[in-house]
């Protein structure tokens, strides 16, 4: 006979799901969405291709904003008072959802590209900046395509706690991709960023009037009742 008593359940903390939160309407205004790119050269791919990207969410209905990581400082040498940012996180509190564009240099993401996402805490104060948002990770290579980059930045969206979409884009040769107007030439993987601009609308427009719901952890929910009776039943202030 199968036992399915949960004694250790803290039955005040624990909640079944609530479908009324989950297929709530869904606000009436543009998905806010925040592109970032790892390269600080005059002719950027990742930029250039996270561009392309704005464009295709601008037509899907999105507002979108382009971070400039020129001038901002590596992580842990400057304040976070420093103009960039603060730039960056007011962004990021901005934003619904996330584009990561990232060249493949040794193998890995840039340092441009972590030190961006370095910048980026988990918490400011009571907000989360990333959590429960929406994130799509794009890569260009300079040579054959590799997928080592989009890995790393889907291992970094699941530590910001950020909903990763399945898709993804990986442009090999990037240079030979782009016009003397830098604009991405017709090609499957022109489509595929189409592909991953539209699925990251719809993560997004389903998530993000539910992202609270959606990221209410149990676990937290003990923590924060225990925190609450110690204060209730504590002798002296």
């Amino acid at each position: 006979m199968t036992d399915d008593t949960t004694p250790n359940l803290d039955e005040t903390a624990f909640q079944p799901n609530d479908d009324s939160q989950l297929f709530a309407a869904p606000a009436n205004r543009p998905p806010r969405i925040l592109l970032l790119y790892g390269s600080l050269r005059d002719r950027s791919f990742s930029r250039l291709t996270a561009e392309e990207g704005a464009r295709i969410l601008r037509r899907l209905g999105a507002e979108t904003r382009l971070f400039h990581p020129s001038g901002l400082p590596l992580p842990d040498d400057a304040d976070a008072d420093h103009e960039k940012v603060q730039e960056l996180r007011e962004l990021a509190t901005w934003a619904d959802g996330f584009v990561w564009s990232s060249p493949e240099r040794h193998g890995a993401m840039t340092g441009i590209m972590k030190a961006q996402i370095d910048w980026i805490p988990l918490s400011l104060g009571a907000v989360r900046p990333t959590q429960g948002k929406t994130l799509a990770v794009m890569q260009v290579c300079g040579g054959s395509q590799s997928f080592n980059a989009v890995n790393q930045l889907r291992l970094l969206g699941r530590w910001m706690r950020l909903i990763t979409i399945p898709n993804q884009s990986s442009v090999p040769k990037a240079f030979m991709e782009f016009d003397d107007d830098n604009r991405m030439k017709p090609s499957p993987y022109y489509n595929r960023i189409v592909d991953v601009m539209e699925e990251l609308v719809k993560f997004t427009r389903m998530t993000r009037d539910r992202r609270d719901y959606l990221v209410d952890r149990y676990s937290e929910r003990i923590e924060s009742a225990d925190a609450l009776s110690a204060r209730v039943n504590q002798r002296s202030i």
